[in-house]
């Protein structure tokens, strides 16, 4: 039931976002701090795609070093966890309480 109403709210999403697709065909103009050598006429729902994906790309990318950072620190806990436990003698126990 719930992937049924899921997959209903993705094809409603999807046709929406081709409305808006097909209802923006018409060129618009893109200019770089209004610079004439610096402009891109597309239409205007290829503009929003291409900003979406650059927006996405810088948002991976600026993920990525905590991503590595996360994963190293797993693997070495991975690592240390399956190396045999060595009993340290000069580490105090803690079988005694003092009272």
């Amino acid at each position: 039931m719930i992937r049924g109403l899921a997959w209903l709210l993705r094809v409603i999403l999807f046709l929406a976002l081709l409305g808006f697709a097909l209802s923006n065909v018409e060129p618009v103009s893109l200019q770089f701090f209004g610079i004439p050598q610096f402009e891109w006429r597309a239409p205007l729902v290829v503009i929003l795609l291409v900003v979406f994906a650059v927006g996405a790309l810088l948002g991976v990318l600026a993920t990525m070093p905590l991503v590595m950072r996360r994963k190293r620190e797993l693997s070495l806990l991975r690592a240390q966890s399956k190396a045999p436990a060595v009993a340290d003698p000069d580490s105090p126990t803690v079988s005694s309480r003092s009272v």
